[in-house]
Order: structure tokens, then sequence, then C-alpha cells
């Protein structure tokens, strides 16, 4: 049942995208790249880590198969490299007997279980409407959830509900080595986000470190990142893919990370990650180093404001402090001072023992001078040993560092009196260390007349305005951009915690048009530009303008491969709205003169839930990195309600990718993707080796024993096809020496036709994805598509004016015989026989001269037929009906009638969920639902 599936993604990938028939839109890698060397498993088109488990779903209409659990086991290859394997059986045998006289079947779960009393009747249509397997598919252009969210990190909010956990590493130099130690001190800060650690590290007192390791429970390299250059103090990064035996690990806390410098004296910091209940409520901070030269100590501070009064609560993480013959003491005293300059404002006194540094305490009532300085980043804390020979670590207290993005959305949607105006607005902010905040807004609504930062109001008539930004709005170019130099520490704490609020007033309404929560972004790891304004979307700017509560904003770039890296947000979503997101983007050129429903200038970026998407898309044509780089394209977001878009923005983005040769742009991209050192080749388990030399899996060559050959490595296979030459029709043909098939020439003067060599002083030419090989103007060709080889049934030809390429399917001629026959199994079309030949195979109804057949798993199936399904492990899908409607395999599960009864079950073998018998005549059955959808 996956070979369709596998099919349509060689399609997509390779000759589809050049077609010029209508084609669907090839959707971008929305799931990074394992690590190169990472063990896992690959199926239906996710990684998984070793010893993950998971219920495989097939998409529509067929849905997660809850009874299937799939495991990525752990195998042994050659030289001892750990492998995945995926094994996969069926769990339902393995189900309890229930206990009870009517068990019932709840939905997303396999095996029956007995009903807890009586389940009111609405949870259970919530139920039933939730579940992917139930629900109908209402458009054609929606996306299943689970099957096509593939966006990186994730694509749904991060909201304080879904699993995300934050740990916290102080990183100083090692003191149980023969080397002088580092006095280097780093604070690491990560999230966890389903399987990828997004990282934020502040360093002081060392250089730039040049990579940042992860050390696994046995002391082994379990990820490693390289810094990009720079001189900046932070260091941001993700570690995407994890394997679930280093999520239990980190959960665990056995993960330890180090940071080892490049230049000069080669310097080694190292710490344990650990998880810590005060990052939730921390922000501000502190890094505390010492003094001295290799000391190989330091410490962290994590604080808060008290959400009511002004007391500073505070957590000391501290490593190195104590020496090796205090250890023996079990309570070493320390003093906490908190300074300004050099004055103590106060003083404590407390034990710590010398296994457990940690020290939290409360600083109460803050005075006024003293929230002064520590919203300006001037008040320092210190650490100090009363013993003997003390020593102690300081540092400056300023709001909590990391990677994310302080940012806002403005909709009307969220506005006090929420409406649907289709305006937006779009801010991102940077808190400096001495507290000053930086601004950049641009709003997208009616004439401004108010732009505030506010705080949450406790009734709708009685608003708090912390700032007016009206005076530094530009009605014009309609932004704003300024610095706000008298945050108080206060609102520091609540413009880190997500508690403040931006308001647009308009003249159309004075209280507040739109409004937007400030909240932090978590870092993605893309190159989208971040530090710029955002692109913003709105519902005025869709053709024709939609009045929509929503509003959105996005960063978009593109590499220096042409690959475009986006990030999305979206506010004020009604959750009937929020159901289904689509994001497109398309030149604006097409815009009037494509149909709406066309997909040629028209790309699928990603489905997402919630209010966020990231992710890159690499396979671009022409005409968008033109119109991006022109600054005629847009990005659009759709739902169910508006599925030709509910909220659009502009995007320029300038690139040279126009003029970069397609050959350029795809060396790149092999450069990125395929590993080149032959040494690193060597360990790869996937490689070929073939004359003399290692080849990457995926990659394509030419050997040196035929020019006319073309060779593909298959996961350590290699696979050489030879050229097949198309026919030629023309009258006149030449045959040139570094060419494997005769060219047509056209008739001209004698004159102009002097050597072959003329073909090829034309400077242009077509580059093919399939091959990896120039043609020439005007030559034509049959495709290679790895690892089938040449495809004889369809041809391509270089168009020389525009340096394009286009492919189509082979027509074959008509034939009057009525047993054709195919002389080689490489042929494409048939011929008549001498004589009648016997019946054809079914590999037959596969070429291009067959009639429409459908071929689903390992059957073939007429034009009209109709049948269930059936799926490994799971049998016939009698829930499920297909038929082949001229050579398309279509599919569509049952509809199931609504139903109004309180008591609703599903019998064994049924599609549907029915009333139980005494209630059955309550039951509702709308003719129009009780028939199958085509």
């Amino acid at each position: 049942t996956f070979l369709p599936r596998l099919l349509c993604a060689l399609l997509h990938s390779g000759l589809a995208s050049r077609l010029k028939s209508p084609i669907l839109p090839i959707q971008s890698e929305r799931e990074p790249l394992t690590s190169k060397g990472m063990s896992g498993c690959s199926f239906g088109g996710r990684f998984y880590s070793l010893e993950d488990t998971w219920h495989p779903d097939l998409g529509e209409p067929f849905g997660v198969m809850h009874c299937v659990k799939c495991y990525c086991e752990t195998q042994r290859g050659r030289k001892g490299k750990v492998l995945g394997k995926v094994s996969c059986k069926n769990v339902k045998r393995d189900c309890p007997e229930p206990s009870c006289d009517a068990p019932v079947l709840l939905p997303g779960q396999c095996c029956k279980t007995c009903p807890k009393g009586d389940v009111d009747r609405k949870q259970v249509e919530a139920m039933f409407d939730g579940f992917e397997y139930f629900q109908e598919k209402e458009k054609e252009d929606d996306l299943h959830k689970t099957y096509n969210d593939r966006s990186y990190l994730s694509s749904e909010d991060i909201s304080p509900g879904e699993s995300r956990t934050d740990f916290v590493a102080v990183l100083t130099g090692v003191t149980d080595s023969w080397l002088p130690s580092s006095s280097g001190v780093a604070r690491a800060r990560f999230s966890l986000t389903r399987t990828s650690l997004t990282f934020s590290i502040t360093y002081q007192r060392i250089g730039r470190p040049s990579r940042v390791v992860f050390l696994d429970s046995d002391g082994n390299t379990a990820f490693e990142y390289k810094t990009p250059k720079g001189d900046s103090d932070m260091i941001c990064g993700v570690w995407k893919n994890l394997p679930q035996s280093h999520v239990r690990q980190l959960q665990a806390e056995q993960l330890r990370v180090t940071m080892t410098t490049a230049t000069g004296r080669r310097e080694v910091i190292e710490g344990k990650i650990i998880k810590h209940r005060a990052l939730f409520a921390e922000t501000f901070s502190s890094t505390l180093t010492s003094e001295e030269e290799h000391s190989g100590m330091g410490g962290i501070a994590m604080l808060t404001l008290s959400d009511t009064e002004n007391n500073l609560h505070f957590v000391l993480i501290l490593q190195g402090l104590i020496q090796h013959r205090e250890r023996d003491s079990p309570l070493v005293p320390i003093q906490v001072r908190l300074q300004y300059r050099q004055h103590v404002l106060r003083e404590i006194h407390a034990n710590v023992t010398a296994y457990d540094t940690d020290f939290a305490e409360v600083l109460t009532d803050l005075n006024s001078r003293e929230l002064f300085w520590l919203s300006r980043g001037q008040l320092v804390i210190t650490v100090e040993t009363e013993v003997q020979d003390p020593r102690h670590i300081s540092g400056f207290i300023t709001g909590r560092k990391s990677c994310d993005t302080i940012q806002s959305v403005m909709s009307s949607g969220d506005a006090l009196t929420p409406g649907k105006t289709g305006g937006v607005g779009s801010a991102f902010f940077h808190l400096h260390d001495n507290g000053t905040l930086d601004y950049q807004l641009v709003g997208a609504s009616s004439e401004v007349m108010g732009l505030t930062i506010e705080l949450k109001p406790r009734r709708r008539s009685k608003r708090s305005v912390l700032y007016d930004l009206t005076p530094e709005f530009d009605r014009p170019s309609g932004r704003a951009a300024g610095s706000w130099s008298r945050v108080e520490a206060r609102h520091i704490h609540m413009l880190l915690q997500n508690e403040l609020f931006i308001n647009v007033a308009t003249a159309h309404s004075q209280e507040g048009e739109l409004r937007g929560q400030i909240k932090g972004l978590l870092y993605s790891g893309l190159e989208a530009p971040r530090h710029e304004i955002p692109v913003p979307l709105a519902g005025q700017f869709v053709a024709p303008p939609v009045l929509t509560s929503a509003g959105g904003h996005a960063w978009v770039s593109v590499d220096e491969r042409c690959h475009l890296h986006y990030e999305i947000v979206v506010a004020g979503l009604s959750k009937a709205d929020d159901l289904t997101v689509n994001a497109h983007l398309h030149g604006l050129a097409e815009i009037g003169e494509l149909d709406e429903r066309s997909t040629n200038h028209k790309r699928l970026l990603t489905g997402f839930y919630g209010s966020q998407a990231q992710g890159v898309l690499k396979d671009i044509s022409v005409e968008l990195l033109r119109h991006l780089d022109r600054g005629t394209a847009f990005i659009q977001v759709s739902t169910k309600v508006n599925t030709r878009g509910e909220i659009r923005g502009r995007v320029h983005v300038p690139n040279n990718c126009e003029f970069r040769t397609k050959g350029e742009v795809e060396l790149a991209e092999f450069d990125d993707l395929f590993v080149r050192d032959p040494e690193e080749l060597k360990k790869d388990p996937h490689t070929c080796f073939f004359e003399t030399q290692h080849h990457a899996h995926g990659s394509l060559w030419t050997p040196n024993y035929n020019h006319c050959f073309t060779c593909s490595c298959q996961k350590r296979t290699v696979i050489c096809d030879p050229v097949i030459c198309p026919v030629l029709t023309c009258s006149r043909t030449i045959q040139p020496d570094d060419k494997c098939c005769p060219m047509c020439v056209e008739r001209k003067n004698p004159k102009e036709m002097k050597t072959p060599e003329r073909l090829d002083e034309h400077p242009e030419g077509c580059y093919f994805e399939g091959d990896q090989k120039m043609h020439a103007p005007g030559s034509t060709w049959h495709p290679f598509v790895p690892p089938f080889g040449y495809i004889k049934c369809a041809l391509c030809t270089c168009k020389g004016a525009t340096g394009e390429v286009h492919c189509e399917k082979v027509m074959c001629p008509g034939l009057t015989c009525s047993r054709p026959v195919r002389r080689s199994p490489s042929d494409c079309c048939k011929e008549c026989p001498e004589e009648d030949n016997p019946p054809l195979e079914h590999a037959d109804m596969m070429q291009a001269d067959g009639t429409s057949h459908c071929k689903f798993g390992k059957n073939f199936y007429q034009n009209s037929d109709n049948w269930h399904p059936r799926v490994p492990l799971m049998g016939e899908m009698k829930c499920i009906t297909c038929w082949c409607d001229h050579g398309v395999t279509k599919c569509q599960k049952k509809q199931c009638p609504v139903l109004t009864c309180s008591n609703i079950t599903r019998r064994e073998g049924m599609c549907c969920p029915e009333c139980q018998e005494e209630e059955e005549e309550l039951m509702k059955v709308p003719e129009k639902k009780n028939s199958w959808r085509h």
C-alpha cells in the first residue's frame, strides 16, 4: 500500500517537476535532515530514533493505524555499527478481555474498554469529531494534521500546556586535570520540544568557543555543534532529532556539555545539564566569575520578582567555589552580597554543603533606588566563602538573555472589543543589558491614532498604559522605531513573562482596533532574519480583501543554496478558523493570469495547527526566485473558512539566484547533502565503492569505462544504465564526438556546417536534475530517474532560448492490430506483430499506450473497478472503498450518520458508531449523508 505513495514522491522530486501540465506542488522539507552518522529508522517519510515506538499514519483516508505498533529496534551491522530496523505488529490480539457485558471502542484506541457510567452525548460527539478516522474530508486542499504536519521543531503554538522542558548548565574550567584550568564561565539554557533541543549559551572570561559538544552518560560524544564565527557573547543552536535514549539521559540529568576554544591557548569548560524549577519564573540572571587566572570556578544566579511585592527571589548554582580541603567539612559558610558599585546594599550569611552548593534566598522590600539599579543592570551579586583562604565570584544582574525573539502580532480578533477588520500590526523587540528596550513596529490598518504598550486590563474600561509609542509612529510609512530607556524592573519582569501587550487605536476604534500580546518566540535554528522587521500578513492584502479577525507576520530569507527559510506567526484566529491552516508562496504576477486553483506558480509551504510554522523550501522555480528578488511575491495563509486566502503579505527578498546557473545551485546542494571527504565516506555504511573510488548514497556519475553510461549509488549497490537515445524524426543528423546520441541538424548553408563543434559554441544550455548533466540547446533525451534508470516513456527537450527543460509523455501511434506486442521490455510503445502473440502480462498495463489501469499494492485494476484496500497487519479495510478513475486510484471512507442518542457504541466489524438498541428510534440519518462521496 506504500508503493503508490513512493511513486508519487519520486515523481514530485524528479520527472514531474518539469512537466508543463498541472502538477501537485512539491512540498518543502518540514522535518530537518538527520545528522550525519545518526542511527535510527525511516518510515513513511519520517525519521525515528532508536527505541522509538509509534502508530503508523497512512494519511487520508486511512488515518492512524491504532492497532498497529511499530518499533525502531537496535541492530548491530557490519563492523559493529549501530543500525535501526523497523518492526511492526498487530497489537489487537494483546487487548485484555473487558470485564463488562457491553464494552465500547473509544476513538483513538485499539482495545475495547468498559464504559465509565453514562457519558454525556456532547462529549462523545466531541471525541468523535476530533478523531481523524471519523472526520470527513471537507475540502480538497485541507491537510490531514498528523500526516502532513512535518514542520521543523513544531508547527503548533508552544503553549504552557504543551510538552516543553527547560534545562540549565553551568560550565566552568576542569580542575581535575594536569593542564591549567580555565577562568571561563558559561551559562547554557536548553528547551526540549518533541525531539529537538534548542540552546542559548552566554559566556565570559573565555575566547569564542569553536564547538559545543554534548557527552552521554558514558562520556562519548552524542552531538557536536560547530559555532559560527562572530564577536557576540551568545551562541544559539539546535540539536535535532535526539535519539530516545539520549532524551531519557537528558531527563535523568546524565548528559554533560563542553565548550572548547580554538584560538590562542586551548581552553575547555564543561558542566552538567540539569532541570531546575526556577527556570520557569526566571526573568533576571547573572553569570558569576572570578578575577583569578585559571580559577576553574564560577556560578549563575536565577532571579525573579514577586508578582505583587518588590521581593527579589534568587537561586545560586555554584561550581568549583569549594576547594578540595574544605570538602571534609559538613558545612561551608558563605556570604552573599548585593552591591551597587562598591556599596553593599544587602548581605546574607548562610551555610552550604560541599556537594550541594545550590542556595536560595529572598531579598524583601527592595526600595525604589534598588529597583532602578536592577532595571539598569548595575546591581552586582557576590558570593564569598568565609574560610581561612576566602574565594569569591561575582557578576552583574541583567534581564534574562536567550536566543528567543521577543515579538508581537496585533490583530482585530485580540482587541479588547474583538472585530474583523482585516488589519494587522507587527513588532519585535530587543532588551539590552542596561534595560533599554529597542522596538520596531509596522502596521496595516486604518488611520492610527494611538500606539501604546499596556498591561492586561482588569476591566475593559480601565486600561493601564505603560509607554506611549505614538510620537515615534510615522504615519506615511506606517512604521515606528525607537528605544524605551525608562523601563522599570517590574516591567522587564512582566515583559519576559509575556504579560505586556501592544494596543493600536485608530480612527475606526479609538479604544483599540488591534491588540497583541508581546511574547517570546522560541529559537528555531533557521536562517530567517529575525533581526529585521517581519512581513505583515493581513486580510486587506488578499485579493479581494478579506475582513478577518486574524493577522500575522513572517520572516523570510533565501540562503546561498537558493533555499527559502520561513517562519510564520498567526494571531486572532477563532477556534473554527484555526482547525486547518495552510501557507502558500506564490508570485504576484501570476495571480491575475492563472486560475486560483493552478499550482504552476503557487507552492505549498506547510500545513500547521495553532499559531506557528517554520520550515525550509528547497525546490523553488526560477520564476518564484525572480519574484522574490523583485518584491512581487506574497506569503499567503489560508484556512477552512477562507480557502483562497485569509491573510497575505508582500515579500521582498533580494537574491542573485536568477543569475546563477542551475548547475551551481545543484552543486551547492550536493556539497551540502553528501559527505565529500573520502575518509568520511568510508565510514558511511551506505557508501558505494566503484572504480577505486567511494561514492555517497544517492550520487550519480559517469563511469570511466564508458561515458555513455550513468551510474548511481543506492545503499552500497551500484546501478549503471546505458544511455538510451531517443528516436529522431529529422532528415539530417550528426554524431558529436563527446556525445552519446546523434543530434538533429537544421538544413543550412553548407558553409555554416563545417564541423559538429558548432553545436557547442552556443553559450546556453539546460541542466537536468535527473542525470545531473548539461544538455545542449535543442537536444532531446530520455530522463534518468534513479534508481529506475532511463525512462523511455518520457522525452525531455532543452529550450535553448530560456534554458528550461520540457518533459512530456511519449505519444504512441495508433495501431490497427488486435494483439500489439512490445519487442523489448525497455520499449515504451507496442508494435503490430507479424503474427499473434500470447496474452499480455500485467506489466503492459503500466506502459504509455496501455489503457487507464490502476496499480494498488501488488494488484492491478481496470478502470471503474472498486475494492476494499488491504493494509499489512490489519487486513481488509472494509470501511474504506477505493476505485480506479482513469489510471488514478482514489479512496474514500464511509461517511457516518449523525447520532442524537446518549449511549453510543461501535460494534465489531462495523464502520460507524451507533445507538444502543433501546434508543435506535432516536437515530437520525440524513438522506444526503447515507451515500458514498466520489
